[in-house]
């Protein structure tokens, strides 16, 4: 079946969208335009059912067309459009942050609203420099990433982010007192892993090498993902966040966990923190937070942190930042729609249920020889191919194209076929998910 859209005269004509992270002239010389969703699947424009194996973009957690949802955002629009955050409030933006308080880890009940991981990202690295000038440490503004990380596309994210790609063009232009600690894939050790990997926990210790070339008092902050997707599902090896935090602990430097992708049930627990139990300073959220219905992101804080503004005159602004969609009405009700289904219909944990399915069947795609490694943790997962010579990136490209072909929608992210379905996913659609994957790598060569 051909992924080729036939000519339509109620098509909309394509020059004019220039489209993000996005080959523009191959995908207009070949479009694959979706038209409606419901439940675990899209429709394209000509009909073909396409079933969703990445949640849109790791965000329909619930699934697609939730009309509790719909129905929130339509009932919150028909009442009040817009509401300024700036010296005013409205109730449910309240009352979202109250919600979010109760499933967050300990001691995380500070939310701060954006509109997107990216805007989360740059909020929490802002609110972090800001924090220690607070507390009278305002030397402290150096910021430690690392590499092949992926924390948006803002000017900070793209400066602690270690994707090549995303920093190239603007490396002039990039926060000049960042460093990177080195990523923890290495698939000479930790090939084939099911589940985390037991190789790896000892590159937690570079922190502690980059704090003696730094200095622990001019640093404010670390952030990592805790399994980093972007960049092909890497994970992280047993006991190194634990580590990371310990070193962070003795030195007096915060520590941001990026939980845009793992955040709202995607490995099991509300988070990944509380999965891996390890508590973070700083953690950014999106994505999930209203199953991609509208966008909006969080940042959750320690009250210690929040507290540490709250000085001075009480009629004087304590952060000087914020967005004018900040906890915007109509995402605000998304959000709480949104959390209203993960609990009654038990989607913050029913990734843990359905991990042994997933792991088992992910693992069985292993054999073909361009099949270098299989990773997966929840309800994620990665299969990475040998590149082309001299192609790299292609490979891939070409199992996604197959894939969606044959009614499948899979991510790649360079040679790596990436795995992240909706929450609500059955065993039977597993099965289809990675049996049209498996087919795709066979075929490609």
């Amino acid at each position: 079946m051909n992924a080729r859209i036939s000519p339509n005269p109620a098509q909309p004509e394509l020059d004019a969208f220039w489209m993000p992270f996005t080959a523009n002239r191959q995908f207009k010389g070949n479009p694959r335009l979706l038209a409606r969703a419901e439940g675990m699947h899209y429709w394209t424009v000509d009909g073909r059912q396409v079933l969703d194996g990445v949640a849109g973009l790791w965000c329909v957690n619930a699934g697609h067309g939730r009309r509790e949802i719909t129905e929130a955002v339509a009932q919150q629009l028909g009442t009040m459009e817009f509401a300024p955050a700036f010296q005013m409030g409205h109730p449910i933006a309240f009352e979202l942050a109250n919600r979010l308080a109760k499933i967050a880890p300990p001691g995380m009940d500070r939310i701060f609203f954006t509109n997107s991981g990216s805007e989360a990202v740059d909020t929490a690295l802002k609110i972090a420099i800001a924090y220690q000038r607070a507390r009278g440490q305002g030397q402290r503004t150096r910021l430690i990433g690392r590499e092949r990380g992926y924390h948006g596309v803002g000017f900070g994210g793209m400066s602690v982010g270690g994707m090549v790609n995303n920093r190239k063009l603007f490396a002039g232009a990039l926060l000049p007192s960042v460093d990177h600690l080195p990523h923890t894939l290495d698939i000479g050790h930790n090939a084939f892993s099911r589940g985390l990997p037991h190789w790896g926990m000892h590159l937690a210790n570079e922190l502690e090498r980059l704090i003696a070339l730094h200095d622990a008092s001019n640093i404010a902050a670390v952030i990592v993902e805790p399994i980093a997707g972007s960049a092909g599902v890497l994970l992280p090896p047993t006991g190194y966040l634990k580590r990371l935090r310990e070193i962070c602990d003795k030195h007096d430097i915060l520590l941001i966990f990026d939980e845009v992708i793992t955040g709202f049930g995607r490995i099991g627990k509300p988070f990944a923190s509380q999965a891996f139990d390890v508590t973070p300073d700083l953690m950014t959220t999106a994505k999930g937070l209203t199953n991609g219905a509208i966008p909006m992101g969080a940042v959750f804080a320690q009250r210690k942190i929040y507290d540490a503004f709250m000085q001075g005159p009480e009629n004087a602004i304590e952060l000087f930042h914020g967005y004018t969609y900040s906890a915007h009405p109509a995402a605000c009700a998304a959000a709480l729609a949104t959390l209203d289904v993960y609990k009654r219909e038990g989607l913050l944990t029913r990734a843990a249920e359905l991990a042994p399915i997933w792991q088992e069947a992910v693992h069985s795609i292993r054999g073909p020889a361009n099949v270098v490694d299989i990773r997966n943790y929840g309800l994620i997962g990665a299969v990475e191919l040998e590149p082309r010579p001299g192609k790299p990136g292609a490979r891939a490209f070409d199992v996604f194209l197959k894939c969606f072909e044959r009614g499948v929608m899979v991510r790649v992210t360079g040679d790596i076929v990436a795995l992240s379905p909706p929450l609500i996913i059955e065993e039977n659609q597993i099965a289809q998910i990675v049996e049209t994957l498996a087919g795709a790598i066979r075929d490609t060569a």
